[in-house]
């Protein structure tokens, strides 16, 4: 009985420990110009068919500077035109669907599913945007999508995630991606493999035991 209260135990901490990282899993996104601008992609969910994400950039002085502009997803498979944006705390951002969003990121993909831009005079591609309506250095904004996400997690969704920089220390442009597209292991998944390995560790012992 003490020691299966005692596995009990480990096994519950075990999974408020893994939880408690996958709340604080941050996506980083650098330049690929070696400008120096980048961004996170936090406190992002997938549930169904709405994801959910935080963008912040974090390009400020004394470091590199910049204003996102655009936002845009390499996503697999054929997936354009299934996107809806439901909610932004930036309301200058719009989805729009633009399958050839390669503009500065040839070295990263040939193209994007999908691109959030802002909505200056129908201006609705990736190489677009308007410095004043975009995320400034030091701030935040908040998106909330409806699409096509089958097959993939969260984590593979945030990880495909770009972003334009304009006014780049100045007058540069550049776009910011994650150099680590490879996800790590989910906490349940995690969670459901030490199970695994901790039921077949307990079978064996059982089967010593039964022969001594």
């Amino acid at each position: 009985m003490i020691r299966k209260a005692l596995l009990t135990i480990v096994a519950a901490f075990a999974m408020f420990a893994l939880s408690s990282v996958a709340r604080a899993d941050t996506v980083t996104l650098t330049g690929i110009n070696g400008t120096g601008v980048t961004a996170t992609i936090s406190n992002y969910s997938l549930s169904g068919n709405t994801f959910t994400f935080t963008i912040t950039n974090t390009s400020v002085a004394p470091g590199s500077t910049g204003t996102i502009t655009n936002i845009g997803f390499a996503l697999p498979g054929n997936r354009a035109n299934n996107f809806t944006l439901v909610s932004s705390t930036n309301s200058n951002y719009a989805l729009v669907h633009d399958l050839n969003a390669t503009a500065g990121a040839q070295n990263l993909v040939s193209s994007f599913d999908l691109v959030l831009t802002n909505k200056v005079n129908g201006n609705v591609t990736f190489g677009g945007g308007k410095v004043s309506d975009g995320i400034a250095g030091g701030t935040s904004a908040t998106f909330v999508i409806t699409g096509d996400f089958a097959g993939l997690s969260a984590d593979a969704v945030a990880r495909s995630i770009f972003a334009r920089f304009q006014a780049v220390n100045g007058d540069g442009s550049d776009v910011a991606g994650n150099p680590n597209p490879n996800p790590v292991p989910e906490p349940m998944t995690m969670l459901l493999f030490g199970t695994g390995l901790a039921g077949v560790a307990a079978r064996a012992r059982r089967r010593r035991n039964n022969k001594a």
